[in-house]
């Protein structure tokens, strides 16, 4: 498989990245709308550290996008992008976390169980299951992919259906990702526990924009009040009925692509 998908006609200005980590082609229908009005590259993560991931997207951007880049990231592609940005800062034009994470750990301890009280009673038992064989190492391709339904189940408000399809096929080992998604998450928890996430920051020197929905299970001022104390240009919109995937939500993908849009400016 290779690393990245382009959309649209050159010069390939955004870049959109997944989130997971290791769901790769998930931002495939936000490259697909934006590729109407600007080229976009969408990267996949095929390492399973962050700084190799960090280090294959910043190649993916070098050899084939014009740079510097609207740099998006949904989920853990945010918190990947906005490592990218403090590090290769001549590469991002504008960082948009879609999405995000709480990048403190205090605003992250409800998440999971909130998630649990959106499901019902046997998806509950079913997720505690599955998340038992992620930690054991035990999880194969179907049981990966089960959990990440169930996840996005509970991080959905009014969703428009199941047209998140990725577009990779079989392409795609899923066991390999369940891989990626511990290592890396692992380290990726370290990291914001440590201060040391939310301290990249300081060296980002891009404008930086975050879009949240009120109904994502991830609180957005876990996002907004951490990134207000330490990022210079910085502006949150939250869109309301909107859940953890604002494309694939009835009440906020319009409302979500006009954001989009309106930060994205193509000359």
């Amino acid at each position: 498989m290779n690393n990245f998908r382009a959309y649209g006609n050159p010069p390939y200005s955004a870049v959109v990245v997944h989130g997971g980590p290791g769901t790769p082609g998930g931002m495939r229908p936000v490259a697909e709308e934006l590729s109407k009005t600007v080229g976009v590259i969408e990267p996949f993560q095929t390492f399973d550290t962050i700084s190799d991931q960090i280090d294959e997207l910043r190649k993916v951007i070098e050899e084939h996008a014009l740079y510097p880049v609207y740099l998006i990231g949904w989920s853990w592609g945010a918190w990947l992008c906005y490592l990218l940005a403090a590090q290769y800062t001549d590469l991002v034009k504008k960082l948009i976390l879609v999405s995000s994470g709480p990048f403190e750990v205090s605003y992250a301890k409800g998440i999971m169980k909130t998630r649990l009280e959106r499901l019902s009673m046997t998806e509950k038992m079913r997720v505690e299951e599955i998340m038992k064989r992620l930690q054991s190492g035990k999880a194969d391709n179907i049981v990966f992919s089960e959990f990440s339904e169930l996840m996005d189940r509970a991080d959905s408000y009014r969703p428009i259906g199941q047209t998140n399809d990725n577009g990779l096929g079989g392409l795609i080992n899923p066991a390999a990702q369940s891989e990626i998604y511990e290592r890396v998450w692992s380290e990726a928890e370290k990291l914001r526990k440590s201060g040391k996430l939310l301290a990249q920051g300081k060296k980002i020197t891009c404008p930086v924009i975050a879009i949240h929905g009120d109904y994502d299970l991830h609180p957005a001022e876990g996002v907004r009040k951490p990134l207000s104390k330490i990022l210079s240009d910085f502006h949150f919109y939250v869109i309301e009925h909107c859940g953890h995937h604002p494309w694939l939500e009835q009440e906020a993908k319009d409302t979500f692509y006009i954001l989009l849009r309106q930060e994205i400016k193509v000359s």
